[in-house]
């Protein structure tokens, strides 16, 4: 959880994805379409992604990806972050978290 912990540290938002992986895409599109730019790891792309993926099934990420982090605390996957979107909690969030300004 240390890895998870450290690449998330200072940064708005991250989301932890799998290039092939529909449900990632569509969150990242989302997110940055309210003008957000995510920091976005490829777990199938990064040389500890395995070790990263267990981190995030451990913090109770299930499945692993989508995994999204708001100003450095989990949100969750994709049902969770539709879900805030469908109350009109995500775009609060962000702009509370220093994503967004608008």
């Amino acid at each position: 959880m240390d890895a998870v912990t450290s690449m998330v540290a200072d940064r708005p938002v991250v989301i932890f994805s799998r290039t092939t992986c529909c449900m990632s895409h569509t969150i990242k599109t989302l997110i940055g379409g309210f003008g957000a730019n995510p920091t976005v790891y490829e777990l199938d792309e990064i040389a500890n992604g395995q070790q990263v993926e267990r981190a995030l099934q451990q913090m109770g990420c299930n499945p692993s990806v989508p995994a999204v982090f708001i100003g450095q605390q989990l949100v969750g996957g994709a049902n969770q972050v539709m879900s805030l979107q469908l109350r009109n909690q995500l775009v609060p969030l962000l702009k509370r978290a220093g994503a967004i300004w608008i």
